[in-house]
């Protein structure tokens, strides 16, 4: 101690050879006490008292014991002796150095500039090389923790380095840091290592808190570092299953900070892929992945698209990007755009390049929604089957079932017989053999049950139905539905009720609204109105009370968005089925306010004008009903319903009518060869004109038809 103080002890450290001891002396000699050998030394210890010189020198000489452990502990740790490292590091006393490693970081990290002529650094700080090599000791400790399973309490071990430097550094690193110095290194690391640690130990909350802690200052990260911080947070947010609010001190940067972690990872994500188109950063194919879920999950498609669409030219073939532009707009209930673009997958231009199979079964699938396209959908299907190897077998049970669909919808839309039962028999072949290749595939069995329902095969339906119901645990309404359905059009109303009402209490909240309107249906055709009008007016309840829900967390509209339109679809139809209640019991006045709350909803419906008809009939006010009726058909040509209307309304007029009735009967049977209502007033207008062989087929049909009807179509 003695030679330390007359200053000599620097001359006889020159003569001595490098050692780890003689390092932790030359941290020393860096430290405010190494100023003699500039000369500084003596004119200090001049203006200082003996005892502020004595706990000077105890400080530095207990520091130098310290930073001889850290390397001692490094030392060990390099060597994979994670129990001895951790012994030496515990003999550290970081708790009683914190305040002297702050006020080192803090004092020579200011910029010169700020800092005034006689402004120099006090004597008795720490130098950053000695700052660096404990915050090391304490990384090191950290590190072999977690090496010997104790996760947690190397995160608190991870969190006093960054704890010191934030509280030394409280408006981030400047960025004249002494490149030398390893402080900003073992910081970063330290940045890095916390959240992992506390993923660890299973603290999720723990470890968003700090990837935010990493990102709301100025660390001098660089940019790939930064960026797989915001990724990693990014991550964790959509698939920790954690709710993570924002932090409090965080909220005050305005009105429009993130509101859910699914919000939060976006905009980080919008982040990332904003950096990539500026070439910050290099294409990382895990962040389009996260945005793409985040994304779907939130419904902003045609958001994804864009995304999709601003990528560079080489990072997705062309196929593969119109495919996935395809599934962004069929998502966002776009499917003419999907198709255009899924067209340009089977086109010329890709005639010379492989074939690509999930674009084709894409286009089947959405050409199998839509009747109208029913041939191009067959197209794309055959194209799949014929593409298909060993390798894509799965494939083929896929473009089985889509085909047999798609042959079902052509059928439907065929005006020749002889088409319609091809198509009708390929549909349940294709089907069939989609069932035998697919048995994991619950919709297969779905599609096969609505298929023989619709050629009024009831028993095979039942079956079917049965079978999807059972492989969907009892979980899918419209598997329920078309049970019930199957049931009423087999005219076992109560078994069909029973069905309904067992669905009631297995499905969610928007299914249970489509099956109340279903028990209300069947409780008309059980002649049951004033059940049915409770069950309506129950309805209409609900859907008002969800409606004020939603009106109150609007901040949540996007989310309830499509349930609003479902469930504004099914109040019209409310409001139009009361309407036809109120007529057939001869309540006009009724009728009429609900007619007129229908029309308020949707004016262009084609359904609330037919309804409009009926009640204008029901009064023998036929030029009216006429008028009304042939609105319903400007709005939608082919609409069924109205075409019949239309044919009884002229067929009250008188005789002289009767070929203009029966072409609409016609026209009616062209769209919908299972409508019972046309045959049978083919059949009146056969027996009318003496034609009593004619009109007796024609009422056995129209008989035999309605003895397999639903109560509601199937489609």
């Amino acid at each position: 101690m003695l030679c330390a103080c007359s200053g000599e002890q620097f001359k006889f450290e020159e003569a001595l050879p490098q050692s780890p001891e003689s390092l932790a002396t030359r941290d020393f000699s860096v430290s405010g006490l190494s100023s003699s050998r500039t000369g500084d030394w003596e004119s200090k210890a001049e203006d200082v008292q003996v005892d502020e010189a004595e706990s000077t020198l105890k400080e530095a000489l207990s520091l130098n014991y310290e930073e001889a452990r850290a390397l001692l502990g490094r030392l060990e740790f390099q060597r994979g002796n994670f129990d001895a490292a951790l012994q030496v590091f515990q003999g550290i006393d970081i708790r009683g150095l914190t305040s002297r490693m702050i006020k080192a970081i803090s004092e020579r990290t200011r910029p010169r500039k700020l800092r005034s002529k006689g402004d120099i650094v006090p004597p008795g700080v720490m130098s950053l090389h000695s700052v660096s090599l404990l915050l090391e000791a304490i990384l090191l400790k950290a590190k072999s923790l977690e090496e010997l399973g104790h996760c947690r309490e190397a995160a608190k071990e991870c969190t006093i380095i960054i704890d010191v430097v934030e509280s030394a550094l409280p408006n981030g690193m400047p960025g004249g840091i002494v490149q030398d110095c390893k402080l900003q290194e073992i910081f970063h690391k330290a940045l890095d290592l916390l959240p992992y640690l506390w993923i660890r130990a299973c603290l999720l909350n723990e470890a968003i808190s700090a990837y935010r802690r990493a990102l709301v200052k100025q660390w001098n990260l660089d940019p790939q570092r930064l960026a797989s911080v915001q990724k990693d947070l990014a991550a964790l947010l959509l698939y920790g299953g954690v709710e993570a609010s924002f932090p409090r001190h965080l909220q005050g940067w305005g009105p429009n900070i993130p509101k859910s972690n699914t919000e939060e990872a976006i905009l980080l994500l919008l982040v990332l892929m904003e950096k990539v188109a500026y070439a910050e950063i290099k294409w990382d194919e895990e962040i389009m992945n996260h945005l793409t879920y985040a994304l779907s999950i939130s419904g902003q498609f045609e958001l994804l698209a864009d995304l999709v669409e601003q990528a560079l030219p080489a990072i997705y073939r062309r196929a593969e990007r119109w495919y996935l532009l395809a599934l962004c707009y069929s998502a966002a209930s776009q499917n003419e755009v999907a198709l255009n673009l899924l067209k340009k997958v089977s086109g010329s231009s890709e005639a010379k390049h492989k074939v690509h199979i999930p674009s084709l079964l894409l286009g089947a699938k959405l050409y199998a929604q839509d009747p109208n396209h029913a041939h191009q959908g067959i197209i794309f299907a055959r194209k799949v089957i014929d593409a298909t190897n060993c390798q894509h077998r799965h494939f083929a049970g896929s473009a089985h079932k889509f085909l047999g669909v798609c042959y079902g919808n052509a059928a439907r839309m065929t005006i020749l017989d002889s088409e319609r039962v091809f198509f009708q028999n390929e549909s349940l072949n294709m089907l069939n053999h989609a069932a035998l290749n697919s048995k994991e595939d619950p919709e297969v069995m779905f599609s096969l049950a609505l298929e023989n329902a619709l050629q009024r095969n009831l028993e095979v339906a039942f079956d079917n139905a049965l079978m999807y119901s059972r492989s969907m645990s009892g979980n899918s309404e419209r598997g329920w539905k078309l049970l019930a359905l199957v049931l009423s059009a087999e005219q076992r109303y109560k078994d069909a009720d029973n069905i309904t009402e067992f669905a009631l209490e297995e499905v969610g909240r928007m299914d249970q609204l489509e099956l109340l309107r279903l028990k209300a249906v069947l409780q008309i055709a059980q002649e049951q109105p004033k059940q049915a009008m409770e069950t309506y007016k129950i309805l209409l309840t609900q859907i008002h009370a969800e409606r004020d829900f939603q009106a109150k967390n609007s901040h949540q509209a996007a989310m309830f968005e499509c349930e609003a339109l479902a469930e504004r679809n099914l109040e019209l139809a409310a409001w139009q089925d009361l309407a036809t209640i109120y007529i057939k019991l001869g309540i006009f006045p009724e009728a009429e306010i609900c007619v007129h709350k229908a029309k308020l909803m949707e004016f262009f419906s084609a359904r609330s004008w037919h309804t409009a008809g009926l009640l204008f009939e029901a009064q023998s006010l036929h030029k009216e009903a006429l008028v009304s009726l042939s609105v319903s058909l400007s709005i939608e040509p082919d609409y069924v319903p109205s075409i019949v209307s239309t044919a009884e309304v002229l067929m009250k007029l008188g005789s002289q009518t009767f070929p203009i009735a029966r072409s609409f009967l016609m026209n009616a049977l062209r769209l919908e060869p299972t409508n019972h209502e046309a045959w049978m007033n083919l059949g009146l207008i056969a027996k009318t004109e003496g034609l009593l062989d004619q009109a007796a087929e024609f009422f056995q049909a129209a008989y035999e038809l309605k003895q397999s009807a639903p109560v509601q179509n199937f489609v």
